[in-house]
């Protein structure tokens, strides 16, 4: 039986569908870029969708803080405690520039540390993914105003004949290269931005490890999806990845996502 997403996950389903045709309306045009003041690009992309998604986390949920990529980057980061949501209002500006299509809207909610429920579309793909605890995990595709048809996600076992292996596009480290040579890959492939999790849930991939420094709104939604679907992401000291890691500034410890 394929699980069919609570209310509260429609919602934020919905949420990512208006901020994804936004996201797509700008995509369209001769859009320009800037770099934020930790060098990385911005669009007027990320900027609306952010503005539609906090606009409607208000309406859902308004009594549960929000970390949103585009406000935090400009010192808008409010106090949370058990619960907030995560969110990275278009994940993969690299990729939306270069408009190879892996780029994801990114809707999370965290509880206690963990991702207990998470959104990621993909606008120029057509595939959406989500996950919530309790109620499973599954992916679909947005066509129009058709409402998606929704396949159950869930993780499978690692071949015997070796790992497919899914790496960043973007961020490829040699600590990354070291790592694959204690696994035995049958193939590697590259995506960007939260598909690598979505991927694995899916049984398309096996292993995501990256070394390199993400964000917790990078990461957040994927983890959800993943959890959902039966994987974990551990990071590389053994621990799983938790979240809400102020101390830190909100980042992560390198990690590997699997099954």
């Amino acid at each position: 039986m394929n699980p069919v997403p609570s209310p509260f996950m429609q919602s934020l389903i919905d949420l990512a569908a208006v901020a994804g045709a936004e996201i797509m309306a700008i995509y369209a045009t001769d859009f320009s870029a800037k770099d934020k003041g930790d060098l990385t690009p911005v669009t007027e992309a990320d900027e609306a969708a952010e503005k539609i998604i906090l606009a409607g986390l208000a309406k859902i949920s308004p009594d549960v803080p929000v970390i949103s990529e585009e406000a935090a980057s400009a010192g808008k980061i409010p106090a949370v405690a058990e619960k907030f949501f995560l969110v990275d209002p278009l994940d993969g500006t690299k990729e939306f520039i270069s408009k190879n299509g892996e780029f994801t809207v990114n809707i999370a909610l965290v509880e206690n540390g963990i991702p207990a429920a998470g959104v990621v579309y993909a606008p120029a793909l057509k595939r959406i993914f989500w996950g919530e605890k309790d109620h499973g995990a599954a992916h679909g595709s947005i066509e129009g105003d058709d409402a998606p048809v929704w396949n159950t996600l869930a993780v499978r076992s690692l071949p015997a004949d070796g790992a497919t292996v899914v790496a960043s596009r973007s961020h490829r480290d040699q600590a990354t290269e070291d790592y694959l040579k204690t696994v035995k890959v049958k193939s590697l492939c590259s995506a960007g931005s939260s598909l690598k999790f979505c991927l694995i849930a899916a049984a398309e991939a096996d292993l995501y490890p990256r070394f390199g420094r993400t964000m917790e709104w990078d990461t957040a939604a994927g983890h959800a999806v993943l959890l959902a679907a039966g994987g974990k992401v551990v990071t590389v000291e053994g621990p799983d990845l938790t979240y809400g890691k102020r101390a830190r500034g909100y980042d992560n410890p390198g990690f590997i996502a699997s099954a």
